[in-house]
């Protein structure tokens, strides 16, 4: 605890963590209920391939894999949409292409090296100061847009028809939505890595609705599973010297298990 309230990196690390766990739980409700909770885990293999044409073009890899990952995004809406896929099968045929592009640029330029590995597993210590204000401006932005939009993305989430039919332009919302999935996870790869971040989208949010009887507690839930497991798993990682994206993620889980069985029990004396 000194050393998190002593040093800048640490404090970097822990309101960067903090602000991401938020946006990723807040999204991860969204998409649980609208049953595109793995497109966290297909946008997170398409930002690898972000990543490995950032250190093949040698530009910054955090822009690139904005790029890409927003690109992809939005193909996948449309992929949806165009061909009459179903959601998990877009997202599958997007993110298998973008790991086998992101191996392949990563052999050619020869770049498996710490930098590619930074990005797998994540390295919550490293934020810089510029990535905490991307965090900070990313969850007032995803904030703002559920707030601005909660009526309609309740009834969208819900009963996407007739929400189409009374006039709510249902597929900017879906951009929207999308479009901050892929910022966020992008931005969660110095969290907890590419390899994980998909688990900051749907653990706090399936946690939130476990425990929450309505859906605005269930994103208020969300939102503090996320940050509680961000800041409980960096105090762990420095306690016991292991990885803080495998601390987070199982913190986060553990919360959720602990929601779960605690329901369950209450549910069973209840009956």
């Amino acid at each position: 605890m000194n050393a998190l309230l002593h040093f800048g990196f640490l404090q970097r690390a822990l309101v960067a963590g903090i602000f991401i766990g938020v946006a990723c739980a807040v999204l991860g409700v969204f998409l649980i209920l609208r049953k595109d909770a793995m497109i966290g885990h297909g946008l997170s293999h398409v930002a690898f391939a972000g990543v490995a044409l950032g250190l093949f073009l040698s530009v910054l890899p955090l822009i690139a894999a904005l790029i890409v990952s927003v690109a992809a995004a939005l193909g996948i809406m449309r992929l949806k949409e165009k061909a009459g896929l179903y959601g998990d099968t877009a997202i599958g045929i997007v993110s298998s292409l973008g790991m086998a592009v992101g191996i392949l640029l990563a052999t050619l330029s020869g770049s498996f090296s710490v930098d590619l590995l930074v990005y797998l597993f994540g390295e919550i210590l490293a934020i810089s100061p510029l990535e905490v204000w991307l965090s900070l401006a990313l969850t007032l932005l995803i904030i703002a847009a559920v707030a601005l939009n909660y009526s309609k993305l309740m009834f969208m989430t819900f009963d996407r028809e007739s929400a189409r039919v009374a006039g709510i332009r249902v597929g900017r919302l879906d951009a929207l939505l999308t479009v901050l999935t892929a910022v966020t996870v992008v931005l969660g790869m110095k969290v907890v890595g590419i390899l994980l971040v998909a688990a900051l989208v749907v653990i706090p949010a399936a946690a939130g609705l476990q425990a929450a009887s309505s859906f605005r507690m269930a994103v208020v839930v969300s939102s503090a599973v996320g940050a509680v497991s961000v800041f409980l798993g960096l105090v762990v990682a420095l306690s016991l010297n292991i990885p803080a994206s495998a601390s987070i993620v199982i913190l986060c889980f553990l919360i959720f298990g602990g929601i779960y069985l605690f329901k369950k029990k209450k549910g069973l004396f209840a009956g």
